[in-house]
């Protein structure tokens, strides 16, 4: 396990965060043996193109899970709150970046983040790049609140084929941190999967893995520790908050 003495209080960490963090919270995977791209393809649901065919189809997709989302026994893990946790005690810069659409962390408490692939509880309108709190269905009928327009109202997802959100932000914090860790991440989506080698070279920080099982990019870690996401997050972030009471 992974301890302060690989980044003393007040230098900069990174923490990347995918699905698997998720997983013991209720909500499906994509990738696993029983992922959402297992009984749908991400082709028909999760690229412009998909929309574009059949926006019905997808908006139907993104209303059951954003129902999902909301439902009374989805709610943050120990993981969730073991980081929301550290991002208010760590006195250094500190930068969660999840690539889940879902709102688990920031019910944790987490504050410093960032949402790389959008998020389910916001819809985005194609006409007047207008974004809104959204917590209901969506359909091809409903108007816009901004520019009052149907047919333009899509989830505010980053599909397969378009830029991830804040690349620019998440980028700079990679360059400057001492620790990246990476949690419940498959390894198989660009440019997440390479936010380690960026983390390495730019700013040799020392990089940490944890997560159920080796991801694809496993050999490029200085160190991993493999568990549920319930389990091994909640004792690496003590160990990190054990440095601050020791004072180095």
């Amino acid at each position: 396990m992974a301890s302060g003495a690989y980044c003393r209080p007040g230098e900069a960490i990174v923490i990347l965060t995918g699905a698997g963090i998720s997983r013991e919270s209720g909500l499906a995977t994509f990738r696993d043996a029983d992922g959402i791209w297992k009984k749908v393809r991400l082709e028909d649901v999760a690229t412009p193109e998909g929309f574009a065919r059949d926006p019905d189809r997808v908006h139907e997709f993104y209303n059951q899970r954003r129902r999902e989302l909301q439902s009374p026994h989805i709610r943050p893990n120990a993981a969730h709150l073991a980081l929301a946790e550290l991002d208010q005690r760590w006195p250094g810069d500190f930068l969660l970046v999840t690539q889940n659409i879902d709102d688990l962390h920031e019910r944790a408490g987490s504050r410093r983040l960032v949402h790389m692939h959008g998020e389910l509880l916001k819809a985005t309108c194609q006409s007047c790049q207008a974004v809104f709190p959204w917590t209901t269905d969506l359909q091809r009928a409903t108007p816009c609140p901004s520019c009052a327009r149907t047919g333009y109202l899509r989830p505010h997802i980053v599909w397969f084929g378009e830029c991830p959100f804040h690349l620019d932000e998440i980028g700079d914090a990679l360059a400057r941190c001492r620790l990246f860790v990476s949690i419940g991440t498959s390894g198989n989506v660009y440019p997440a999967a390479g936010f380690v080698e960026v983390a390495r070279r730019q700013a040799r920080a020392r990089t940490v893995e944890l997560n159920l099982e080796p991801s694809q990019g496993a050999s490029r870690f200085d160190e991993a520790v493999y568990g549920p996401a319930t389990e091994v997050v909640p004792a690496f972030c003590r160990s990190l908050l054990a440095s601050l009471e020791a004072g180095h």
